[in-house]
C-alpha cells in the first residue's frame, strides 16, 4: 500500500508548516480535505477570507499577486495583519478544493482540483489572463523543483493535468486566476508532502548568471521593496538571442518565491509580443513584499521550446 500524500493545513496568521493532514483515498491518487472544507459549516460564506484589499485597479493587482503587491488575505481572529500572496487556500470568498495528486514518486497520475465560490459552487467561468484562464505553479519547499503549467478545465469545474512527482518532499501548489464574476485576481495555494526519502537541495548561491539548456541568462538590476527594473539578457553559444517566441502573449514570465514561506509574486514583462523587440533583453518592473532571500524563475520560449532560468537574489531594501 502506498503511503498517503499529506496536505499542510493553512491557518490564517500562522507560519506555513509542513505536516499532517486529512486524507481520503481515491482511484487516481489521494484526495485531501482543506481546512476550509472541514469548517465549511461553521463559517459564513463571507468569512472564508477577507480577500484582496482595495478596489478597482489596485485591488486587481494586489489580489493576483502580480507586481509585488501584497494579498490582504484571511483575517485571523483579532488581527487584520496582511498576509502575502501564495500562503492561503481561501481568500476573497473563493477557496481551493478537492486537490488530488499522485501518491508516490514516479507514479503517473493526475493533479486535479476545483475552485469554489462563496456559495460552495465550482467556478466554471474565468477571465483569460495572458492567454490562459488559470496558471498553475508547483514548487518544492527547497525551490529545487519548479513548474509553470496550464491544466484543462472540465465542465464540472475540475481543473486537471497529467502529473508525476520527480522527488519526495514538500511542495506548494499555486492556482493563479481571475474568476469571471470578480474584478480581483487571486492566487490560492495548498501544500502537499510526497512520501519517500527526501534529499534537500542546498539553495543555489546568489548569482546574476544562470545557464539552462545551453542558454546563458544574465540578470541586471536589483529586486527591491520599493519597485525596480529587472532585465534579463538571453544568449546562446555567446550570441544574443534576438528571435524569442511569443509565449503566453509575452517574451518572458517571471515568478519570484520568497525562501522560507514561499510567498508568491508573478510578474509580466514590459512591452508585448509582436511589438517589443524579441530579445535579447526581457525587462520587468517588480516589487518584493519584504526584504529577504528570493528565488526568481524566468520562463522564455525559443524555437518552440520553453526554458526556465532560475536565480537566487537578496532583497535588502
Amino acid at each position: 500500500m502506498q503511503t498517503p500524500v499529506k496536505l499542510t493545513i493553512f491557518a490564517a496568521g500562522l507560519a506555513v508548516l509542513f505536516g499532517g493532514a486529512f486524507a481520503v483515498g481515491s482511484a487516481s491518487g489521494i484526495r485531501v480535505e482543506t481546512q476550509s472544507q472541514v469548517h465549511a459549516e461553521e463559517d459564513e460564506p463571507g468569512e472564508l477570507g477577507s480577500g484582496h484589499g482595495g478596489t478597482g485597479e489596485d485591488a486587481t493587482e494586489e489580489g493576483s499577486g502580480h507586481d509585488g503587491a501584497e494579498d490582504s488575505g484571511h483575517e485571523a481572529a483579532g488581527s487584520t495583519e496582511e498576509l502575502p500572496v501564495g500562503v492561503l487556500s481561501a481568500a476573497g470568498g473563493y477557496r481551493l478544493d478537492s486537490l488530488t495528486v499522485p501518491d508516490a514518486v514516479g507514479v503517473a497520475g493526475t493533479l486535479s482540483f476545483r475552485v469554489l465560490d462563496t456559495h460552495g459552487d465550482p467556478v466554471t467561468e474565468y477571465t483569460t489572463q495572458h492567454e490562459r484562464d488559470l496558471h498553475l505553479i508547483v514548487a518544492s519547499q527547497d525551490t529545487s523543483e519548479f513548474r509553470h503549467v496550464h491544466p484543462t478545465l472540465g465542465a464540472d469545474g475540475t481543473w486537471s493535468i497529467d502529473w508525476t512527482w520527480p522527488t519526495a518532499g514538500s511542495y506548494r501548489v499555486y492556482a493563479d486566476f481571475l474568476p469571471a464574476a470578480s474584478e480581483d485576481g487571486l492566487t490560492l495555494a495548498q501544500d502537499v508532502t510526497v512520501p519517500g526519502t527526501v534529499t534537500t537541495v542546498p539553495l543555489p548561491a546568489v548569482s546574476s548568471t544562470a545557464v539552462v539548456d545551453g542558454y546563458t541568462v544574465t540578470l541586471s538590476g536589483d529586486l527591491t521593496t520599493e519597485g525596480s527594473p529587472l532585465a534579463f539578457e538571453i544568449s546562446r553559444d555567446g550570441d544574443p538571442v534576438t528571435d524569442l517566441d511569443p509565449y503566453l502573449g509575452a517574451y518572458g514570465h517571471l515568478v519570484a518565491l520568497r525562501v522560507g514561506d514561499l510567498a508568491y509574486l508573478h510578474t509580466h514583462p514590459e512591452g508585448e509580443a509582436g511589438v517589443s523587440e524579441p530579445g535579447p533583453l526581457v525587462e520587468f518592473v517588480s516589487t518584493a513584499p519584504s526584504p529577504g532571500t528570493y528565488r526568481l524563475f524566468l520562463d522564455f520560449s525559443h524555437q518552440g521550446v520553453v526554458h526556465t532560468a532560475d536565480f537566487t537574489v537578496e532583497v535588502t531594501r
